[in-house]
């Protein structure tokens, strides 16, 4: 049979159409290969609740912008069902990892405490007037700030939270716990500094919320007071969900903690200790900042401030001081690294849920070199085992060719899709591979229906029967895939996606084209 007699029908011509388009398509716009074969980091980030189209795709928005003006550019974020997502980064620097991970970690809640109440909070930020002046040294000190402009509402709502606050604290928090207990190491306080008690005074002053009072309680280094402490977590169970604590706290307590339900937050003790500062008018200690409760800075409101009148024009600074430690160049290095830091998670916006990191994997570009051969030889041999297997089974060359080039033509259109529509990964390899092996059964009951001979039954018949067949097994599969697929916990994502888009359009397209070339063989004379 010639070449134009296959064009004449409709459903060999839809392959050749889709197969070009696809082509087209894939020489514009490129392939979307994974890290595992162009090299980078991919950071699966989990979300607390599961949440709409609308919420995911402002989430994966915030993400890639926060990101992006961080410096890194080419990152991809993908939405993975309805609570994850896969942040992609083409590098493998464990610095540049480090940063990422932490700029996604931030819920980027901001809000400024004075007296107790909030007065300032991020959706009165205007994200345009937000700025970085660097690093700021003076002799040994280096310090670093993020100014910013609010809304004129805003604004009138600081000036009446500000109002009769002169010359004490606003204090400036990123991410402020909510429902949560410290429980502090009593040997984190210096007594060279103050007293424990003016001490304890500071730190509930800046932790105090209304209702959303952040209450300290102290535990000593080998946890013998634990026992005066227990009543109240227990009594506070269901009030409260989170317990901020050292890493060092010990596992009796921890023990006890988890018991009662609450999920532990452990922070170094350079975190947890709380940075202060001395001679304010109104007090003899203040909290600056507080790394464990995200507390930035703790700027001292001058008298113009607490007037309660809004002049239009007042910016509000984000500021701090790095510690005496390391060298100049390495403190100038933390001062910079923060303030990129804030003014991009604040720039970036807030995200509307909480995230959860995973454990990044990172490929290096190399090895993700390697990877793509492997790949590739893994195709070709489960083609060449089709090959093979059909032959032995066939041993004629007008069924062998068209089975071959069909697996050939659904591998590139699924390649194609995944590639343009979402991310070819080692997952989605293995889906491709899955795919032939699903694609050549159904062209086996294809032919097998064709060549059965049973004069009593008509080809159509049995060709009609063979799709049937087909397309449950294929709606089978799709349905046995789904939960893979829309699961954001799994890193197998693209496996189920290929292993659908397979079995969908190899039912729909390709498998009927290969059923026409079966037909004109085998039709009735």
């Amino acid at each position: 049979m010639a070449l134009p007699d296959y064009l004449k029908d409709w459903r060999i011509l839809i392959v050749i159409v889709v197969i070009a388009a696809l082509g087209i398509m894939d020489v514009v716009h490129g392939l979307n290969l994974g890290v595992e074969f162009v090299g980078g980091t991919k950071i699966p980030v989990t979300l607390a609740q599961q949440v709409n189209p609308l919420e995911m795709s402002a989430i994966t928005q915030i993400l890639d912008q926060r990101i992006s003006k961080f410096g890194l550019s080419q990152i991809t974020v993908e939405p993975v069902g309805d609570s994850g997502l896969y942040v992609t980064i083409p590098s493998s620097s464990p610095a540049e990892i480090n940063n990422t991970i932490s700029i996604i970690q931030q819920q980027g809640i901001f809000q400024g405490v004075v007296g107790g109440r909030e007065a300032l909070n991020g959706s009165g930020i205007l994200s345009g007037s937000i700025t970085n002046p660097g690093p700021i040294v003076s002799g040994l000190n280096v310090s670093w700030q993020v100014n910013f402009y609010v809304t004129q509402k805003a604004e009138t709502e600081f000036a009446n939270a500000a109002f009769g606050q002169a010359n004490k604290p606003i204090y400036m928090f990123l991410d402020r716990p909510t429902s949560a207990i410290i429980l502090f190491n009593s040997s984190l306080i210096d007594t060279a500094l103050a007293s424990q008690e003016t001490t304890l005074t500071a730190m509930e002053d800046a932790l105090s919320l209304g209702n959303e009072t952040i209450p300290i309680k102290l535990v000593n280094a080998n946890a013998t007071n634990w026992a005066s402490d227990y009543p109240f977590f227990k009594a506070n169970a269901g009030r409260y969900k989170t317990v901020i604590l050292e890493k060092n706290t010990p596992s009796s307590v921890t023990r006890n903690l988890t018991q009662m339900n609450y999920t532990l937050k452990f922070e170094s003790r350079l975190n947890m200790t709380p940075q202060f500062t001395t001679g304010n008018l109104t007090t003899s200690l203040l909290v600056e900042s507080w790394q464990a409760v995200g507390l930035l800075s703790a700027p001292v409101l001058s008298p113009s401030l607490a007037t309660g009148s809004v002049n239009g024009n007042t910016g509000y600074v984000i500021q701090g001081t790095v510690p005496l430690n390391g060298t100049a160049l390495q403190r100038t290095n933390v001062a910079e690294n923060t303030s990129n830091q804030i003014t991009t998670i604040l720039t970036g916006g807030a995200l509307p849920v909480q995230v959860i990191v995973g454990q990044p994997i990172t490929t290096p570009a190399t090895l993700g070199r390697h990877f793509e051969l492997i790949s590739a030889v893994a195709l070709l041999l489960a083609v060449v085992a089709v090959g093979i297997t059909i032959s032995l089974r066939y041993k004629k060359l007008f069924l062998i060719a068209p089975i071959i080039i069909t697996t050939l033509a659904e591998l590139f259109i699924i390649g194609s899709i995944m590639g343009l529509a979402a991310t070819i990964d080692l997952s989605a390899i293995a889906g491709m591979i899955a795919v032939i092996g699903t694609g050549v059964d159904a062209q086996i009951i294809i032919t097998d229906e064709a060549i059965a001979g049973q004069k009593e039954t008509s080809l159509k018949t049995r060709m009609n029967h063979a799709f049937y067949l087909i397309m449950r097994n294929a709606l089978l599969l799709s349905l046995a895939m789904l939960p893979l697929f829309f699961s954001a916990l799994t890193t197998e994502i693209w496996f189920a996606g290929a292993t659908i888009i397979g079995a969908l359009l190899g039912a729909a397209i390709t498998r009927p084209a290969y059923g026409a070339i079966v037909s004109m063989h085998y039709k009735e004379r």
